[in-house]
Order: C-alpha cells, then sequence, then structure tokens
C-alpha cells in the first residue's frame, strides 16, 4: 500500500495493515501488561489530569460567576424528588482539558491512518474509523516520566531534543523500553503572555521515540507555538500522531506525579487509561491514573 509520508520522517502507515485502528497502541503486548502490572508494589496512585470547574450554561444575573474560560458547560436539574441530574457539554480538544487524540484528529494529504480518505471518515454524524472506539478497551501498560523540570520549568521556545531524553533517563535511572507510555513534565500549563514562544518536543526526539517504540505520548505540554519549524510538520501532531499513529494524551497535569516519583525513586509505574466508551469522536477526555 502507498503511503504519503515523506521517507525520511517516522511513519507507521501500514505496519498492522489496511484495517488497523490502534496505531502504536498494538505495541502493549501482553507481556508487556504482565511487566506493567510488576510495577504496583506500594499501592501509591495518582491522577495525571487536570482538575476542570464547570462553567454554568444558563446565564443571567443568577449564573455563578466564573474567572476561567472552561472545556465543561454545565446545567444542573432538581427533580423535585431526593435527586439531582446535569447536562454536559464537552469541548474535547481544550488546553484546560486533559484528552486523549483519537488517530482520525489527524489527517495527512487528505488521508487517515491507515490511508483512507478523510471525507468518507470524518461525516456530520462522527467519525467512521480510527475514532476514541478504538479505546473502548481502555490502555493499561508501563508508564515512564521524564521530567525535564525537576529544577525550573523548560525555557521558552526550547526545542527538546533525543539527547535531553536520554539525559533524563540517566538522571532518573530508568529506560524507556517497547510498548511504554511517556510522559514528560515542562511544568508549563497555559498559554503565556502573547509574544512568549512556548517550548515543543522536536522531530528528532519523535525519532527517537518511533525508535524505542513508544505507545502513548502524555505531556503538560507538547507541540511548540509558534513552530519550532513553521516550514514543517508539527512534531506531536503532525507526524507522531498523523504519521506514526501514536495516540496522545494532551493537557496532562504532571505535577503531583513527578513529586511521588521524587518521592519513591521510581519513575517508571502503571498507567491506566480508561475512556467513556463513547464512539465517532475525535478525541475524548480521559483520567488517567498512575500506580505504584
Amino acid at each position: 500500500m502507498s503511503t504519503p509520508a515523506q521517507p525520511e520522517l517516522p511513519d507507521n502507515w501500514g505496519r498492522w495493515g489496511p484495517d488497523d485502528e490502534l496505531g502504536t497502541l498494538n505495541l502493549i503486548t501482553e507481556a508487556v501488561r504482565a511487566q506493567a502490572a510488576a510495577e504496583v508494589r506500594t499501592g501509591r496512585w495518582v491522577s495525571l489530569a487536570q482538575p476542570v470547574v464547570p462553567t454554568p450554561i444558563i446565564s443571567g444575573p443568577l449564573a455563578p460567576a466564573t474567572v476561567d474560560v472552561s472545556p465543561v458547560q454545565q446545567m444542573m436539574s432538581y427533580t423535585g424528588v431526593s435527586t439531582a441530574a446535569d447536562l454536559t457539554l464537552i469541548q474535547n480538544h481544550h488546553a484546560k482539558s486533559t484528552h486523549i487524540d483519537a488517530l482520525a484528529h489527524w489527517s495527512t494529504d487528505g488521508e487517515v491512518y491507515p490511508g483512507r480518505p478523510r471525507d468518507q471518515v470524518i461525516t456530520p454524524g462522527g467519525v467512521t474509523f480510527a475514532s476514541t472506539a478504538a479505546f473502548a478497551a481502555g490502555i493499561v501498560t508501563r508508564g515512564v516520566l521524564l521530567d525535564l523540570a525537576a529544577d525550573e520549568p523548560v525555557p521558552a521556545g526550547y526545542a527538546v531534543t533525543s539527547r535531553d531524553l536520554e539525559q533524563a533517563e540517566e538522571r532518573q535511572g530508568v529506560q524507556v523500553r517497547s510498548g511504554d507510555a511517556l510522559a514528560i513534565r515542562f511544568s508549563w500549563h497555559t498559554l503565556p503572555a502573547a509574544g512568549t514562544p512556548t517550548p515543543g518536543i522536536s522531530l528528532d526526539a519523535v525519532r527517537w521515540m518511533h525508535h524505542r517504540e513508544v505507545s502513548v505520548y502524555t505531556g503538560d505540554w507538547g507541540d511548540a507555538f509558534p513552530p519550532l519549524d513553521p516550514a514543517g510538520p508539527s512534531p506531536l501532531h503532525g507526524v507522531a500522531l498523523g504519521r506514526m499513529a501514536m495516540p496522545l494524551i494532551d493537557c496532562s497535569q504532571l505535577d503531583d506525579l513527578a513529586s511521588v516519583c521524587a518521592e519513591l525513586g521510581r519513575y517508571s509505574f502503571l498507567l491506566v487509561v480508561a475512556p467513556p466508551r463513547v464512539h465517532g469522536l475525535t478525541g475524548s477526555p480521559v483520567n488517567p491514573i498512575a500506580l505504584f
């Protein structure tokens, strides 16, 4: 099968067949899960998700005042008996919500992994292929945190390279293996003031992830803004997601994870990600859980 990817870029199109919807999740074998389960020795656990405070859908003088824009809008309804119910509207791809990107979230040259026409996959009624349905059974694997901000946040405009990742491995006494989920901490949580460039993952670092066979990426930051290379594809979304078919967990909160890892002196753990079983989406909020 022909692939739209350029030869010099990492690419998994066709690797697992023309009907594959899992991408790099195929790297999470039963043996990988069994080894990941062995990481649980203390019973400690931590969430990698941002807390979300919903915004009320109602407006007017009786609506609670909110300071920040929220990815969740909510309306509460008292039923008149002993229960209350709510209606929730969620923006799945939002900087203040930890969410997982399905493979259909990104297309390359008019095609969605592993080579289906975009206009047949992305429809007004939902996604017909490579949607969040592929995550219905959840994701269970070994997670590794590479903390690039142990001393201070990653500098503005900095391009994270493979050398940065290998130095973090050496410093923390851990190694990323095939099938692992990779968590990278920048200690960047919100968009900076206008005119301040953010750091980001470089294409060199993405090549390293491909070589190490990372199954999932999660970070409190990812692609740089403005782009590190305006003329090329975005390293994480354009290459890792779009070409390598590696699901991305965007906008994680990794401070709590870093604290527990430092306290225990361990930077590997069992990672459990269980998205709601809602099919046909390009992304879904998630609450990744790390267990030690």
